[in-house]
């Protein structure tokens, strides 16, 4: 079943089309990867879900119906523009933020404890917002964003500013909570996270949906069904490349020929390959 259903969305800004009859699916509980170079559209779109901007044309449905105001409050939404307010103490700006999302200051302090405690920054909660490191303020926003427990969790960008650690503690906590049942929209540059992570995702270019279907179909869809023998002869470890076509034939004569079989495996294209394909194809048929 799909949460959120993009139907044929359009958004004009004067002369500019930001978005051009776009239609996506995002199924409950799953990681939706929302993919695109800079200026594609991707910003557009969840700020439209989010009901920040208007579409000029095209609908989108929360959980069955068209979107309100009122569904807004189930979702939580981590911006790329990151902002705290700096002066503030970031124990009392979290509470704010948790409270304005309709938590009670009792089940917010609740819950944000124990955020700060997983996350090892229990000891920053009377610290000001401006004392913090980048890395640091972007911890205590993603709390923020997802301490009401949202049904829909839409993170632009949610890995920038993190060291390899950190990054990793976020990927594991967004793991977990598609496990409690969220649905997550990932904006992402990061193909190694949308590999990891994405169950389905979506390309944009120029505007216009390029491509949208499950992470591993549209890695088998843009291969080019090859396959890849490794083997040993005469002490030496070799590798050959063939199409799938070929491959039982030349497996054959190897094993025939006494040869040691390592590996058999088929040859996938990363998401990082199929992203520069895909944008490439598309700007060169906008010239």
């Amino acid at each position: 079943m799909a949460l959120i259903e993009v139907k044929h969305v359009t958004k004009h800004f004067g002369e500019k089309v930001a978005l051009d009859d776009v239609s996506i699916d995002i199924p409950e509980g799953k990681i939706f990867g929302l993919l695109g170079p800079n200026g594609a559209g991707k910003s557009t779109l969840i700020r439209i879900i989010n009901r920040i901007t208007m579409a000029t044309a095209g609908e989108v449905w929360f959980n069955g119906r068209p979107i309100t105001d009122d569904d807004v409050a189930h979702i939580g939404y981590l911006p790329e523009e990151r902002g705290l307010y700096r002066k503030m103490k970031v124990g009392d700006q979290a509470m704010y933020l948790a409270q304005l999302r309709g938590m009670s200051s009792r089940d917010a302090a609740r819950a944000l404890k124990d955020w700060f405690v997983r996350f090892g920054i229990q000891d920053w909660w009377n610290k000001k917002v401006e004392e913090l490191s980048k890395g640091m303020a972007q911890k205590v926003q993603f709390i923020t964003t997802v301490v009401h427990k949202p049904s829909l969790m839409i993170l632009d960008e949610p890995f920038s500013g993190f060291d390899p650690v950190n990054a990793d503690l976020i990927r594991k906590e967004i793991l977990r909570l598609k496990e409690e049942g969220a649905t997550i929209i990932l904006s992402t540059h990061n193909m190694e996270s949308v590999e990891e992570l994405c169950d389905e995702i979506a390309l944009i270019n120029k505007a216009r949906l390029v491509v949208t279907g499950g992470t591993d179909d549209i890695r088998h869809r843009f291969g080019e069904d090859n396959v890849e023998i490794e083997y040993t002869e005469d002490f030496v470890r070799k590798t050959e490349v063939l199409s799938r076509e070929k491959a039982p034939a030349r497996l054959t004569e190897l094993i025939e020929g006494g040869i040691r079989i390592n590996a058999y495996r088929e040859l996938v294209p990363r998401m990082n390959d199929i992203f520069i394909k895909l944008v490439t194809e598309t700007e060169g048929e906008g010239k």
